[in-house]
């Protein structure tokens, strides 16, 4: 970074890339630097790639990341021209192939790259083979493990532990690859985090707001009500990236938690700009939420305000004014200067005192959401029963979950899979063939019933049909079984950070 910075800023190129949850962290830490440098007369040099371009921000694209050769396409134009690019390429199972495919580009290409992998893998860890791709992960990270030798390339790959909810990266991963690269990003800019550890004690201080919000959030969705994040700054955009994982993560419906940031798009600072076009997903500014939400706000809908108190309190007093007139479930999360101690140089003060407070909201939504979707039964024994199948990775994912509920062979799981996504009792061999990412319902429940009770596919689904909650009807069917519940220790199938 400090290298990137010292050459000919017109050449040199910072670059953040990920998938999903890891492209919107991208997206967070590179405006906000972006920024810092502007305050400071510098060139603002940082860029973002997220597979599925901006679009991806606020909805979930799971097929671009299965293309490693649109990864190292997409990073080629960015760079065009550039002769230093620092290149941190995220992934944090180690497992995407659009960031594979740009970490293998850059090792090419080493006279103008500097490539970085973060992940929370071992390296052996690393994906194995990946569709339509002469490369696996695990090979790039080896060549990369290998450079770092010769100070050429760079692995960081902490150990974090299991997440919280199986295969979702978007607590524990997201959280650590936000500290990790803001620590890096600051170290490079000469600032450290020198004030007091402020933000791990204002959560856990909370714990029981967390209760209360957990309560409040799901008691909306139970009642098929909505949660409405409504944030300023870049805590919107946290609002924003919270609510827009809970549908590929959870098989929530979109509208479920939304979120909205004031100013919309202007300020997100995206680059492709205004998207409102692509549709109701794409509605996020604050003036959207008065004219489209306002009007048919109910009691059982919950509004939670996102700010900090360097933000237009003018402006958020007039609009919790106009929602108490619909409503009076109205929250918020706050934060002030309290114990906050100023050092001498304010400019970067603000900046950290920033990410602490993007820091501690994240954890703050991810635990409400996490927490609601847990009540509802979306969560079985810390897996995402309900996921949607959506890419390569999220479908071997369905598989391993079947396996390991269920003891039986990987080709029966993937059988069982195939008739509930093609709503069949008989597969033929073209649905079996077919790509991965045509395989789009969310359909693990329908499978893991049909293999545990050893009925068909309109008797699973008739199962499920008689339980409104999804873990229920799980676990009624494991009760009921005439066959021996068998769950595969942890170690026996994919593993996943």
């Amino acid at each position: 970074f400090i290298n990137v910075l010292e050459k000919c800023q017109n050449e040199s190129l910072i670059v953040l890339s990920g998938c999903g949850t890891s492209g919107r962290i991208a997206f967070l830490l590179v405006t906000s630097f972006n920024e810092m440098l502007k305050a400071q007369k510098q060139k603002q040099i940082c860029s973002y790639i997220i597979a599925g371009g901006d679009r991806a921000l606020l909805t979930s694209q799971e097929a671009p990341e299965d293309d490693p050769a649109l990864g190292a396409r997409t990073l080629d134009k960015i760079c065009a021209g550039k002769k230093h690019v620092l290149f941190i390429g995220i992934s944090c199972g180690m497992s995407a192939p659009f960031v594979a495919g740009q970490l293998d580009f850059c090792l090419k290409h080493l006279d103008v790259f500097t490539p970085v992998l973060l992940g929370f893998n071992p390296v052996h860890m690393a994906r194995e083979p990946m569709q339509d791709c002469s490369f696996h992960f695990k090979d790039v990270a080896e060549r990369m493990a290998a450079e770092q030798r010769h100070k050429k390339a760079f692995v960081l790959n902490p150990v974090l532990g299991a997440e919280a909810i199986s295969g979702s990266s978007r607590m524990k991963g997201g959280s650590a690859t936000k500290i990790i690269l803001e620590s890096i990003l600051l170290a490079g800019h000469e600032a450290t985090f020198r004030g007091k550890r402020t933000t791990p004690e204002f959560c856990h201080n909370q714990r029981h707001t967390y209760d209360f919000f957990f309560c409040k959030s799901f008691i909306s969705l139970q009642m098929n009500a909505h949660v409405y994040y409504i944030g300023w700054q870049t805590l919107g955009t946290i609002g924003l990236t919270d609510a827009s994982e809970c549908v590929p993560t959870y098989g929530a419906d979109f509208d479920d938690i939304r979120g909205f940031i004031n100013n919309g798009f202007r300020e997100m600072k995206n680059k492709e700009g205004d998207l409102s076009f692509l549709g109701p997903e794409f509605i996020i500014g604050h003036k959207d939420f008065v004219e489209t939400i306002l009007p048919s706000l109910s009691q059982n809908d919950m509004m939670l305000f996102l700010f900090a108190v360097n933000d237009d309190l003018h402006e958020v007093t007039a609009l919790a004014d106009q929602v108490r007139r619909r409503t009076s479930n109205l929250h918020a999360i706050a934060h002030d200067l309290e114990k906050f101690i100023i050092p001498v140089n304010f400019k970067e003060s603000s900046f950290q005192q920033r990410q602490r407070w993007e820091l501690s909201t994240k954890w703050c939504l991810n635990a409400i959401s996490t927490g609601a979707h847990v009540l509802k039964g979306k969560v079985y024994m810390n897996y995402m029963i309900d996921l949607r199948v959506t890419n390569s990775k999220l479908y071997r994912r369905a598989i391993s979950i079947l396996q390991r509920f269920t003891g039986c062979s990987k080709s029966k799981c993937e059988r069982a899979l195939l008739r509930a996504i093609y709503s069949t009792d008989d597969l033929s061999e073209d649905m079996a063939s077919v790509d991965v990412w045509k395989h789009t319902d969310a359909v693990v429940p329908t499978a893991l019933v049909m293999m545990q009770c050893g009925c068909t596919l309109a008797e699973a689904r008739h199962h499920l049909d008689c339980h409104p909650v999804i873990r229920d009807a799980v676990s009624a069917c494991f009760n009921s079984s005439k066959t021996k519940n068998f769950i595969k220790p942890l170690d026996s199938v994919e593993s996943e950070p």
